[in-house]
């Protein structure tokens, strides 16, 4: 295990100070930088320890916060704050780019290699920014698959990746087609992979609190994606060096 730094972060966003996890890997040197967005609960120590194992990686990762560093009490509280949140392609693109922008700050961010990944909530901000046209080598999304604004896909820049399980009501057959055909459709150069057997937030480990309905772990699977994203990681900003 190679030695990491990490420390907290503030920016503005939403009205909001945010409070994000930044993680940067041993050495001086410029490395390829990732942003990573959580759940729509918030900014947990999963997507911390994530950024960590980033970091160790070789990558500058920085994880990002949706709630003004709160973690959200509940699936109520959380469907009244992303419901809106989701609606809003323009305040989800803010979100991102406050985070974007604290992320190329850091003096050790590469900016010409930076990819986005995130999960649900997270993850549908990660897609809002490359249709907004942001210089990103990479897009990940693990069941945030949200279809944008017409026509605005075809903005998207770099290769984008996604993931879902096959029993997700939250996003299910209709929803992926409806995604899968955006991509198609702009001309993105896109992949999604469905997992056999999997829930909403398949990839999260069990939570303490109430969940909504559909939503349940799988490790086999939470095992599989994470090191698909690894792979498309090390695919789209490490392969060139």
């Amino acid at each position: 295990m190679t030695t990491i730094t990490t420390r907290t972060v503030e920016y503005l966003a939403d009205g909001l100070t945010m409070i994000g996890h930044l993680a940067l890997p041993a050495g001086a040197d410029h490395r390829p930088a990732v942003l990573l967005g959580p759940e729509g609960m918030g900014l947990s120590d999963v997507e911390r320890r994530r950024a960590d194992a980033l970091a160790e990686l070789g990558y500058v990762a920085l994880a990002f916060d949706l709630h003004g560093g709160r973690y959200l009490d509940g699936p109520e509280e959380m469907l009244a704050r992303c419901l809106p949140l989701l609606a809003d392609p323009d305040r989800m693109r803010d979100i991102g780019h406050a985070a974007l922008d604290t992320l190329r700050a850091e003096p050790r961010t590469d900016p010409d290699r930076i990819a986005a990944v995130g999960y649900g909530t997270g993850g549908a901000i990660a897609l809002e920014l490359g249709r907004a046209g942001v210089d990103l080598r990479a897009i990940g999304t693990v069941n945030g698959l949200i279809t944008g604004r017409p026509g605005e896909a075809a903005r998207i820049r770099c290769p984008v990746w996604a993931g879902v399980g096959s029993e997700d009501p939250i996003m299910p057959p209709a929803q992926r087609e409806a995604f899968t055909a955006e991509m198609q459709t702009a001309g993105v150069d896109w992949r999604l992979m469905v997992y056999g057997g999997a829930l909403h937030a398949f990839h999260h480990p069990p939570v303490d609190h109430a969940a909504l309905p559909g939503v349940g772990h799988h490790p086999q699977h939470a095992q599989r994606a994470w090191h698909d994203v690894v792979d498309r990681l090390t695919e789209c900003l490490t392969s060139a060096e």
